[in-house]
């Protein structure tokens, strides 16, 4: 850059600190306007590319304590002086601006370690990060890249994924990588095993494992909670009372049946369901209520006794009507 243009240009106000900032002060200032600018995020736009250079230059010359001293001193000397163009050098009155102060600092009136790449300007090297990739000269330098994910699967039962668990994965090689499962995975979905793709430049990158779950003869997962069917008397279903649950756990609990409950009436134990890091489901118990198949004696005449009691209950007044197209 000629040194004309430090003059001209306010690198402080160009990164919105003031002219006492900390490096790290310019450093956080730089990243926060790099990222609103950068061209990856504004394509065909010349007011943002123009805005980039300008704020690239500046973080490039306020950044290095020795070229923010002379880009000091130079603003401190051409603030109060004006400069024109001048004759041929040697002339009488033939100093320019960059003659002055290219002798000023030995070199020709260029800032030395001048910035490139886009536009004029060069991501510094410690910025690479925000942009996966630094600038080279004239163009894009793609940075060191991780190795690719590898992906795997593997099936578990339902205890697996209700507890958690772990498991073996052999490589073809013979390895065996240890893989944990979390307790509450549901089915399909992927455990991430950093490290353990393929190699790069950058470090490995991840196994990515699918989990699939075996389905449970009694418990079905819906989301974090869980469903039952339990069986209850008529008797149980009519006049209402307790009964005991099988859980997740293993242990079984004491659960009130309403009277008056009818077959397929879901009922709910709160916090008996998945336990996750972030939630704890419900286990939902629907009553399936049992006839039974072969009355004899008291029963059969205990059951003729109760429908003889309740023959003007009717179920299913009402029904054609519903029907009715």
């Amino acid at each position: 850059m000629a040194s004309q243009d430090w003059v001209d240009k306010d690198f402080y106000a160009i990164l919105g600190v003031s002219k006492d900032a900390s490096e790290a002060d310019i450093k956080k200032a730089y990243r926060k306007l790099a990222r609103t600018y950068h061209p990856d995020t504004n394509a065909g736009d010349p007011a943002a590319e123009l805005r980039f250079k300008d704020i690239t230059e500046a973080n490039s010359v306020l950044s290095d304590p020795d070229e923010r001293q002379q880009y000091d001193a130079i603003r401190a000397m051409g603030s109060g002086a004006r400069f024109t163009a001048g004759g041929p050098a040697g002339s009488p009155g033939g100093a320019g601006f960059d003659d002055i102060f290219g002798n000023l600092f030995g070199g020709g009136g260029q800032q030395r370690g001048s910035a490139r790449g886009f536009g004029g300007g060069q991501v510094p090297p410690e910025f690479a990060d925000l942009f996966g990739g630094g600038f080279g000269q004239g163009g894009y330098q793609q940075a060191p890249q991780k190795g690719a994910d590898r992906t795997a699967s593997t099936t578990i039962s339902f205890g697996g994924s209700i507890n958690g668990t772990s498991i073996g994965l052999r490589e073809p090689s013979g390895e065996v990588i240890d893989v944990r499962i979390p307790a509450g995975i549901k089915d399909g979905q992927t455990v991430r095993v950093r490290g353990k793709g393929q190699r790069g430049p950058a470090g490995n990158g991840d196994l990515l494992v699918k989990v699939a779950v075996r389905p449970h003869p009694f418990f079905a997962r819906e989301d974090n909670n869980v469903r039952i069917h339990v069986p209850v008397t008529f008797a149980e279903a009519a006049l209402g009372g307790q009964i005991d649950v099988p859980t997740l756990t293993g242990e079984t609990v004491k659960m009130k049946v309403p009277a008056g409950s009818s077959s397929g009436r879901t009922l709910r134990l709160k916090g008996r369901g998945v336990k996750t890091a972030k939630a704890t489901g419900d286990l939902l118990v629907t009553l399936d209520v049992v006839v039974p198949q072969n009355l004899g004696g008291k029963a059969e005449e205990a059951v003729r006794a109760f429908a003889a009691a309740t023959a003007d209950a009717d179920p299913r007044r009402g029904l054609a009507a519903k029907a009715a197209l």
